[in-house]
């Protein structure tokens, strides 16, 4: 039987074959996979040119730096603007500047004349008549007169010192039956308003009587009135500044308009935070005539203002929806809305929708003043005196009073915000202020930690400075003491007892500084090293004029947190800043305010100045020779104050330390502190729930010689190297 072979070439064509299908298959797939991946680079790219050129355009519609009318390249009607401005702090300034130059791209934008933008005007140089003569200039068919005013209130629901006249003309004007309520209808306005609504009645209270008044004497309004907020929870934009823009662009929107302005009726007001919807009228300048208005009666929340849950009862007791209400029923109609208040927050709070504390524009300006900021509402500073004391050039007053190692102090706080506005604000105002906790909050050990690493990193950054040791470096990092009084009020921080303890935990010293006007939370503290309230006038009239604080009950709650610390059992501290011509003439109110707290000891500073400010009114004049505190020192004591006697001095930081006799221990003066020892003290007060307590005098140490008052060495460390300048014999040590 023939045996049939298969062929040869049969089996490589068939690998061939397959070969070639793969080939085939994987260059198919490779295409494909291309293709999508090209088409997706097509499409991504004309999607980011199309986003980038919609964005140019919008970017130049909001700024308004080029813009053309529907009718060509010039406006039908030509609008004379006057932009007008009063200003304590110079923030108004700059805004009438900022709108000047961007009102005069306009023009340029659309080829107006120049002769139609005035230059900015201060109020301060202003008269009534100039507005009048406004709408007389700009009479014409094809004319406007227009005049922007930016206005901010001031203390008391004042407006700026040097525009007070004006102000005062106006309102006069207004109110004035000789003079026609059409004297400025020739005039188009504009406002805006600059404050704060945590100061309640007085939110923008010039604003609105301008605002008022204007429309008053027949001028017409182009905007609502526009009530910039500084406080940032309740801005309609999240910040003034985010407000003033928002504003400016709806402004350069109709001074754009080719056709003639319209006209906003009497009593507009554009602000979420602004409960009154009609304008404000001067209690000392208009009479009511009516006897039959209800006098309304608004349950808030103490200590806030513009809760937006309220019960409103009038005259009829009646309630806001028209229910009657029974006398007896109106203190449960109380708690009832507070209750509902307190539910409110708590599920905003929850919601997480709460703000930060620190808006953008605030981070800027702290950050530029050299704060490192932690989180959302914390910061941490390098003291001069740190600075010093790591060249060897002497440490601060608290090295000489209580013997802490000024290098290694970390000056911190975990709330930025203050609830007051005090004329020798050392940090001129930037901080965030406050009467209550309505921010984000940031978690203590996270705000501890932050602090710590931002204290080491501007340490390590004196490396190689001259005068500095390694040994002093080493030492400046491993921190042993906390003065919480960089800026703001670091006792409203709701986890200040666990931050406390924090710090505790480290071995590491508590100073807190609280401006008196939280009594409850100086109540709820748990012991600190050492506890300060800052008494910096003796008066109500004089504290409200020094501190400026927010709380209408302000007077009362300084009382309150006074008696608060009387119980404390740890070390309290007075501390005084004397500020000549308004708070050193005060002895004996001085002294029964010291009755209420009788505090350990009292710091006597005179009043440092901190630089030009436009924010406060101080000059070198406020600020008393070192003679001159130790005068005011010694009157106190030896008149009013027979428990207390000059116990140390510092010289260098015109500071006298007062100390009740009570730690004058066999003769000599025991103001220092055993640290190790209230470490020990504090852990038993902590394992113990509080059970185990102790006073002031369990960790008391003795005072060296050299910082007591009346040696030779005036309380500088003879262990540093003073520095004296070459020019002049003067001390600048700490510098």
């Amino acid at each position: 039987m023939a045996t049939i072979n298969p062929p040869l070439k049969e089996k490589p064509r068939g690998i061939i074959a397959g070969l070639a299908g793969r080939i085939w298959y994987v260059a198919e797939t490779l295409f494909s996979y291309g293709y999508a991946i090209l088409e997706s680079f097509v499409f991504i790219a004309f999607s980011g040119l199309f986003i980038a050129v919609r964005s140019y355009f919008i970017k130049n519609e909001e700024d308004n730096l080029i813009v053309t009318s529907s009718g060509g390249g010039r406006n039908s009607v030509k609008k004379h603007v006057n932009i007008y401005y009063a200003s304590q702090t110079g923030t108004a300034q700059r805004f009438a500047e900022q709108l000047f130059r961007d009102v005069e791209k306009m023009d340029d934008a659309v080829n107006c004349p120049g002769d139609l933008l005035s230059p900015v005007k201060n109020l301060s140089l202003t008269e009534v008549e100039h507005l009048s003569e406004l709408g007389l200039a700009s009479s014409s068919l094809d004319s406007v007169g227009v005049a922007i005013f930016i206005v901010p209130t001031y203390e008391d629901g004042a407006p700026p010192d040097s525009a007070e006249w004006f102000f005062k003309s106006l309102a006069e004007n207004a109110v004035d039956f000789r003079v026609s309520k059409s004297y400025l209808k020739k005039m188009n306005y504009a406002v805006f308003g600059l404050g704060n609504s945590l100061y309640c009645d007085n939110f923008n209270k010039v604003a609105k009587q301008l605002d008022y008044n204007l429309a008053h004497l027949g001028a017409q309004r182009l905007l609502p009135l526009q009530l910039g907020n500084e406080n940032s929870t309740e801005s309609d934009f999240g910040s003034l500044v985010a407000d003033f823009n928002m504003w400016k662009r709806r402004l350069l929107k109709i001074l754009l308009s080719n056709e003639a302005p319209a006209f906003h009726p009497l009593g507009g007001i554009t602000s979420s935070s602004d409960k009154n919807s009609h304008p404000p009228q001067d209690e000392d300048l208009v009479e009511s005539s009516s006897e039959d208005e209800a006098a309304d009666d608004t349950v808030d929340q103490p200590g806030t203002c513009g809760s937006k849950t309220e019960i409103k009862i009038n005259q009829n007791n009646k309630t806001s929806s028209g229910d009657l209400v029974d006398l007896e029923d109106i203190g449960s109609l109380v708690i009832t809305a507070r209750k509902k208040i307190a539910r409110e927050k708590q599920d905003f709070a929850e919601m997480g929708n709460l703000k930060e504390m620190v808006t953008p524009e605030l981070r800027k300006a702290l950050t530029k003043q050299g704060y490192k900021l932690i989180g959302s509402h914390s910061g941490v500073k390098l003291c001069r005196w740190t600075k010093s004391m790591l060249r060897g050039r002497g440490g601060c007053y608290k090295h000489t009073f209580y013997g802490i190692a000024s290098h290694q102090c970390m000056e911190a706080t975990p709330s930025l915000a203050c609830a007051n506005k005090c004329v020798f604000c050392w940090r001129h105002h930037s901080n965030p202020v406050g009467t209550e906790w309505k921010w984000k909050m940031d978690e203590a050990q996270m705000i501890l930690d932050g602090a710590l690493q931002n204290h080491y990193k501007m340490i390590k950054e004196f490396q190689g400075v001259p005068g500095v040791s390694r040994e002093r470096i080493e030492e400046g990092l491993h921190a042993r003491h906390c003065a919480l009084s960089l800026v703001g009020e670091p006792i409203m921080y709701p986890e200040i007892n666990k931050f406390v303890k924090l710090l505790h935990a480290k071995n590491i010293s508590s100073f807190l500084v609280t401006n008196a006007q939280f009594p409850d939370a100086i109540r709820a503290m748990s012991p600190v090293t050492q506890l300060y309230v800052s008494v910096d006038a003796a008066t109500k009239e004089s504290l409200k004029k020094i501190d400026r604080p927010l709380f209408k009950d302000f007077w009362e709650r300084f009382l309150d947190s006074l008696k608060e610390i009387k119980d404390k059992g740890q070390r309290t501290v007075y501390r005084l800043t004397l500020v000549k011509d308004m708070n050193v003439a005060e002895l004996q109110n001085y002294a029964k305010l010291v009755e209420l707290g009788d505090p350990d000891f009292i710091e006597i500073k005179g009043v440092t100045y901190c630089g030009t400010s436009k924010a406060s009114t101080l000059t070198m004049e406020n600020v008393p020779w070192h003679e001159e505190v130790v005068s005011f020192s010694q009157s106190l004591c030896t008149n009013h104050l027979p428990n207390y006697e000059l116990a140390c001095e510092h010289e260098h930081s015109n500071c006298i330390l007062l100390a009740n006799k009570r730690f004058k221990i066999d003769g000599a003066w025991h103001t220092w502190i055993d640290y190790d020892k209230f470490h020990q003290l504090v852990q038993k007060y902590y394992d113990s729930d509080g059970t185990i307590t102790f006073n002031a005098l369990d960790y008391a140490e003795k005072s060296p010689s050299w910082a007591v008052y009346g040696s030779n060495e005036k309380g500088f460390d003879p262990e540093e190297t003073r520095w004296m300048r070459k020019s002049k014999n003067k001390d600048i040590s700490g510098c």
